[in-house]
Parts: structure tokens; sequence; C-alpha cells
């Protein structure tokens, strides 16, 4: 049975995140959903992750089977076809059938922006976290320094997450201004239950000036979720992209 992998785009502000739930939009229920009226059977579609309810996608992988064979290129063109506008197909290829699109990711990256003015802007309003008062971005890049590497993240991990152990890598942690707003770039070979947007919470306690920065140490080396900051809301989070060392 062939494999096919998709590279996918979507706008998460009107679905419960990806995981199919009854009754509720989701991006890979709908997608199944389009799947099956091409396919002309159900068909299951397994993703790098499993993004929250409210964040968006540049470039998500996931791959799924099906008996129906297509030329490749006909794959984004007939489900576009089947898809809301706030969710695109972008790319498809035939891979070898030992290829997982959650297994074999070896890094990923995201990214957060926060709108950094005193007033708000609606045609952000789903793509940024919106906070009017100043932010000390250099305390925040040095902060962000500490919650890099090879780590116990129990203090950012959310509760009801199902990974087997709070360790994780986390590669960079990139604190930028880009005119009016604060970007954080966060790489890493893979991140617990909200673990980024807790992340960011936390790095941004120390840029309205309540902790300094080496407070983030102390956040990390706790194990604790009660000693970090608030997680910061979902619609400023974007996944960019999904790496599989190749």
């Amino acid at each position: 049975m062939p494999r096919i992998r998709l590279i996918l785009q979507y706008h998460g502000a009107r679905y419960h995140g990806w995981q199919v739930q009854p009754g509720q939009p989701t991006i890979q229920g709908t997608l199944q959903n389009a799947l099956a009226k091409i396919a002309a059977a159900p068909v299951s579609l397994v993703a790098s992750g499993r993004t929250d309810s409210g964040v968006h996608a540049l470039a998500q992988v996931a791959h799924f089977d099906s008996d129906r064979v297509l030329p490749t290129e006909t794959w984004p063109r007939a489900l576009n076809a089947n898809l809301p506008d706030d969710i695109v197909v972008l790319a498809a290829d035939q891979v070898d059938d030992q290829f997982h699109a959650r297994y074999l990711a070896v890094g990923k990256h995201y990214r957060y922006r926060i709108l950094n003015r005193p007033i708000r802007c609606p045609f952000r309003r789903d793509r940024s976290w919106h906070i009017p008062q100043a932010l000390n971005v250099a305390a925040m890049a040095e902060a962000a320094n500490h919650l890099t590497g090879d780590h116990d993240y129990t203090s950012f991990r959310a509760s009801g997450c199902g990974a087997d152990t709070p360790n994780r890598t986390v590669h960079r942690i990139d604190v930028l201004r880009d005119g009016d707003e604060v970007v954080f770039e966060v790489t890493g070979r893979g991140f617990l239950k909200q673990m980024v947007r807790n992340l960011v919470g936390t790095v941004v306690e120390v840029g309205h000036g309540r902790e300094q920065s080496g407070w983030a140490a102390q956040v990390l080396a706790a194990r604790d979720r009660c000693a970090a900051g608030p997680t910061a809301p979902a619609h400023g989070l974007t996944l960019v992209s999904v790496d599989y060392g190749v």
C-alpha cells in the first residue's frame, strides 16, 4: 500500500488543535474527511506532532497509507479542492513505507510572536500575543539562554502531558525585536505538551522586569510547573518546520 507524505499549512484559530475530537473541528479530522472522499475509504493521517488548539503551522508534515493510486502531484490539487481555505496542502510525495512523520522527526522549529506596542492590531489578533507594556528584549534573550541544552523540563510541562520522560533537548531560543514585534525562534529535538508556550510565558516575566534573567535557570532546576511563568496564549505560536535529518 503506497505511503504518501504531505506538507501542510494551516491557520489554527478556529480548530481545536490537530487531534481528532468528537464533535469538534480539528485539523486532523478535516483532512481525514477530505482524504476519505478522494480515497473512497477511511484514511488515518499521522502528523509529526499534535499542535494545540489555536496553534498554526507553516510546514507541518504528515503521512497516510491508501490503496488509491494517484500521481503525487494530484493529491494536493484534489485535497485542496475539498478543504476550507484555512488549511492547504503544499506538496505530496510517495515515501518508503518505513517513513513515519512522528517517529523519524529529529527536530522542530517553532516561532512565537508578541505584538509589543500600546495599540493592538486587528489583523494580527489571532497570530500574535498583544502585550502593550514595553519589554526588555535583551534581558529576555539572556533568560532564554538559561533554558537551552539537555534538561528535565518538568517546570515547562503542562498537566496531562503523556510523554514518557520530561527530558528534552532544546538547541536554541533566539529572542529578537522585529519592528513592533518580539519574536521567539525555538528549535529542538522535540517538545512536551505546551512546553514552548510555557518557555515563552516564563521569559516574558523577565521582559516585564518582574524577575531577573537568572531566575529562568532556577525555574528549570526546580522541576516544578508552579515555579514557572504563565502559559503564553496559543494563537502566537506557529510550527515553522520539521527536520528529518536529510
